[in-house]
């Protein structure tokens, strides 16, 4: 290993080819790959070993600048995000169905929520995140002061804004657990300021 590795993600691979130096970068290499599948249409043996070959060949060919996303594969996190996310749509399911069969009007509003992580990537993942809940739509990022402007139903109701806000601080934590470095989890862990938790 040279030392460009220590410069890029952990999923990297740099080695020398004549006088200069080539990367290989393992989610790019998965990325391409797939995006070969999805070209092709079918997914076999063949497809997916020529498309690991090819995506090889691109970024051997092509080489990318150094680039570090700050992305972390995290089993037990990517797990515990998971279990979160499918019981969080369940549970969010269930509510949104109840406030359409009941007597409404359900007033809405827009609730600014900050987040303690500032980083793109976790910004995006953690909108992406909450966006795929019934009911917690993302309708902005502000990525200039890190915050997710969120549409809640039932806005009368201040418990309810409330809740919505620790739900995307909660969804935050877990995807920096999931994805995230070590200080992209140390921000994630401090609590939130007082005066961010009201509406």
């Amino acid at each position: 290993m040279s030392n460009l590795f220590r410069d890029r993600s952990p999923y990297s691979w740099s080695f020398r080819v004549g006088s200069g130096r080539r990367v290989l970068d393992l989610p790019l290499t998965a990325w391409l790959t797939v995006i070969w599948i999805l070209l092709w249409g079918t997914l076999s043996w063949a497809n997916l070993v020529n498309g690991v070959i090819v995506a090889v060949c691109l970024c051997l060919a092509f080489p990318l600048p150094a680039v570090d996303l700050g992305l972390r594969l995290r089993p037990l996190g990517i797990l515990r995000l998971t279990v979160y996310l499918l019981y969080d749509m369940f549970s969010s399911s269930v509510e949104v169905t109840r406030q359409i069969f009941a007597k409404g009007p359900y007033p809405a509003a827009v609730v600014a929520v900050p987040l303690r992580v500032r980083g793109d990537l976790m910004l995006t993942a953690t909108a992406v995140a909450v966006s795929n809940v019934p009911g917690g739509s993302v309708i902005e990022v502000r990525r200039s002061t890190a915050t997710l402007f969120l549409h809640v139903l039932d806005a009368d109701d201040p418990g309810e804004i409330e809740s919505a806000q620790r739900s995307v601080w909660r969804m935050e934590e877990l995807v920096a657990r999931a994805f995230g470095t070590a200080e992209d989890i140390a921000l994630a862990a401090q609590p939130v300021p007082e005066g961010d938790r009201s509406p």
